[in-house]
Formats: C-alpha cells, sequence, structure tokens
C-alpha cells in the first residue's frame, strides 16, 4: 500500500477580555454590566448568575439587587437563575458544586451563545469558570470577584480549577472569559484576615517582575492593612495588569512549558493549603511560600541577605504570619512532597522561580532537599495549625 503524505496546518486564534474597574456594580444607574451584554448582543442574553454563598450572606439584599438591574435592563439580560453555591475552598472540593452549576446550565436553556455571571472569591469563581468552559464545549463567562486576592489575581487570568485526587486544581480548563469586573464595594465586607491574605499576590508579582511596584508595597504596606482606599485600588490595578501583561506577552498563556513565575512560592503553598485542611487562605499560605523560596535561595548562596529581608519585612508589615505550620519531621517530609507534585502538576521538568533581587527572577530545576530542610526549619513554628 502507497504511504499517503502527512496533512499538516496550523492555526492562531486571537483572544481579547478586559478588565473594568468600579463601585457599586448592581447600582441601576451603574451601565457598566448592561454595556458588557450589549457589546455581546444586541438580544437579550440568557443568563445563569452563581454567587457565593459567603458573599450573599453579607449582602442581603444582592440577589435583589441583581434581580432589579436585570428587569432594568431587560433588553439586554433574560435572567434565568440566581444560584447560590458554597464559598472558600469548599467549592473546589471534587465536583458536588461543578454538578450543581452544570446542571442550572441544563435546566435553565445556557448555551454557548449565554453568560454564567460568577460572583465570589476565587475558589467560586474557578468552578463556575470550569463548569462555563466544559458545557457546550464552552459558555461565555464574566467574573465578578470580591476578595482582594481574586480582585488582583485569581480571577483576571485564564485558569479555571477544582481539586481533585486531593490535589489542588487536578481538573482544570484554560478559557479567557468574556470580561472582568472588579467592584471595589465589595471588598467592605472582607474580614482583616481575608484582606489581608490577598495582598501576597502583589508582592509575589512585583518581587518577580516590578521593583518599583515592590517599593511602593513596602511604602504602603501597613496603609493597605488598614484598608487605604486610594493605596489598596493602586495596589490592585498594578497587580492585575501585572498578570494581564505576562499573559498576553509572556509567550505561554495556556502554559505548555514547564516555567511558571506566576507561581512564585506556591509549590509549598498548595500543598500547606492541603496540609491543613485549607484552613488555611491561599493568600496566607502564598507568603509563607514566598518567605520559604527565599529562605532556601540565601541558604544556597542565591540572593542576598538584603533582598530575603526586604520581602520578609514587607509580609510582616502587612500582618501575614510567615511561620511555616509544621513540627514534626514527619510534617516536614509530607510538606516536601509538594515539590514532586508541583513537578507533575507542571508536566515536565520541575521548575522554580526564585528571585536574585527584587524584581529579578530566575528558574531552577533542582532542589537540594538537605537545604530545604534547613529552610523550613528556619521558617517554622512550634505551634501546629490543624496538623
Amino acid at each position: 500500500m502507497r504511504t499517503l503524505p502527512t496533512i499538516k496546518k496550523s492555526f492562531e486564534v486571537q483572544f481579547e477580555y478586559q478588565l473594568f474597574f468600579t463601585n457599586k456594580l448592581f447600582t441601576p444607574s451603574n451601565t457598566i454590566l448592561k454595556d458588557v451584554f450589549k457589546s455581546f448582543s444586541e438580544k437579550p442574553v440568557k443568563t445563569l448568575v452563581v454567587i457565593d454563598d459567603g458573599v450573599e450572606r453579607t449582602r442581603e439584599d444582592l440577589r435583589k439587587e441583581i434581580e432589579w438591574y436585570a428587569h432594568k435592563y431587560e433588553r439586554h439580560i433574560d435572567l434565568r437563575q440566581i444560584l447560590s453555591i458554597e464559598g472558600g475552598e469548599k467549592a473546589k472540593v471534587e465536583t458536588a458544586n461543578l454538578e450543581r452549576i452544570l446542571k442550572a446550565i441544563n435546566d435553565f436553556g445556557i448555551c454557548r451563545h449565554s453568560f454564567v455571571l460568577a460572583i465570589g472569591g476565587g475558589a467560586v469563581i474557578d468552578t463556575a469558570g470550569y463548569a462555563a468552559a466544559i458545557a457546550h464545549r464552552g459558555v461565555k463567562l464574566i467574573r465578578i470577584p470580591t476578595t482582594v486576592l481574586a480582585q488582583n489575581d485569581a480571577a483576571v487570568g485564564v485558569k479555571n480549577g477544582i481539586n481533585f485526587f486531593g490535589k489542588k486544581n487536578f481538573l482544570g480548563s484554560f478559557a479567557p472569559p468574556f470580561a472582568i469586573i472588579n467592584d471595589y464595594d465589595f471588598l467592605q465586607t472582607l474580614s482583616q484576615r481575608d484582606w489581608i491574605a490577598g495582598i501576597a499576590e502583589a508582592v509575589k508579582v512585583s518581587a518577580i517582575k516590578d521593583a518599583s511596584f515592590f517599593g511602593f508595597l513596602e511604602t504602603n504596606a501597613k496603609k493597605m492593612a488598614a484598608r487605604d482606599e486610594e493605596v489598596v485600588n493602586q495596589m490592585i490595578h498594578r497587580c492585575a495588569e501585572l498578570h494581564m501583561e505576562h499573559i498576553a506577552n509572556g509567550g505561554d498563556p495556556f502554559e505548555s512549558g514547564s516555567s511558571r513565575p506566576l507561581d512564585f512560592g506556591h509549590w509549598a503553598a498548595h500543598k500547606l493549603e492541603q496540609m491543613t485542611n485549607f484552613e488555611l487562605r491561599h493568600g496566607e499560605a502564598v507568603a509563607m511560600g514566598i518567605a520559604l523560596d527565599l529562605t532556601y535561595a540565601r541558604l544556597k548562596g542565591l540572593t542576598n541577605e538584603t533582598t530575603l529581608e526586604r520581602v520578609l519585612k514587607v509580609l510582616t508589615d502587612i500582618g501575614f504570619d510567615i511561620k511555616i505550620p509544621v513540627t514534626s519531621k514527619s510534617e516536614i517530609e509530607e510538606l516536601l512532597l509538594g515539590i514532586e507534585e508541583f513537578r507533575e502538576h507542571l508536566g515536565g521538568q520541575l521548575t522554580i522561580t526564585l528571585i536574585q533581587e527584587i524584581g529579578q527572577k530566575y528558574d531552577v530545576h533542582e532542589i537540594d532537599i538537605g537545604i530545604m530542610k534547613k529552610a523550613i526549619t528556619q521558617r517554622k513554628t512550634a505551634k501546629v495549625v490543624n496538623l
């Protein structure tokens, strides 16, 4: 039989999405959301709203506000259902909430020309985004993040996912949202713990990408912790901008390779979240992970004392406890398993991002386990947190 020639083609797909900043989004006089719908279609767009139940508890009138807004702009918004799901990391555990969202998409006729409107913290945004991505091979998604962490990082990227097999984001997709809308008013009801936790991602991205921004965080650390509105808005805007610039211009938006600079400090963070049964907030774990990796880098002679101390100080000035919550040798060994799990998640060569100086990142592909154990020992505390 004659061998037939191989057929090979290539194509490019252009993605575009926008991040809006506003206050009191569902006030009838605020037309940003209506305008987003109008930019998609001149006809009413079928919409499923998914709300973080924690947000709904603190904003008792939110459901009525959404219904009234949709009624006012019914020429553009065809509100089919408002679904409340469990907030926090529990939103992403196994498939229960995912299945609830998928069922609602099916029951209320949400199609590829419809919107899923996700309102909540990063975990709810992730879960609703994954459901939208896999239903009908892609329902349009609008994200309305309600935490500092989600507004400056988790909701501004192109990733969605849930935890499975006890591993963070084991199931997931890359699916850019149609739009993201940051509403500062949602941040007002955050606990102080959740408020602070979100700032860790700003420290992360500034340390690897922008020394000037890091200097801004140093100068304003205590103002951010005190909820200074102008400073916090600047922090969120610049942090989100850096994350979106990396996605658009980093050359690997769907993370086909093994380099994951935006996951600086995250191998330990993901494992610590798991070890504490997700009692640690993601941002709290990221702060610990950053401190740990920089302590390791200092012990290896890969960074200098000044850089280490500057990062540790800005984290503690913001209000983070950066002590690693492990005490025994077995707990240290369990934490170290996170390195291999991180390599597995990358899908190839182990790549850990470190910094030589503020704003100057570099990747390492091997970890000296003996020195990492020393780094953990330096950063650990005698107090056990749900281990």
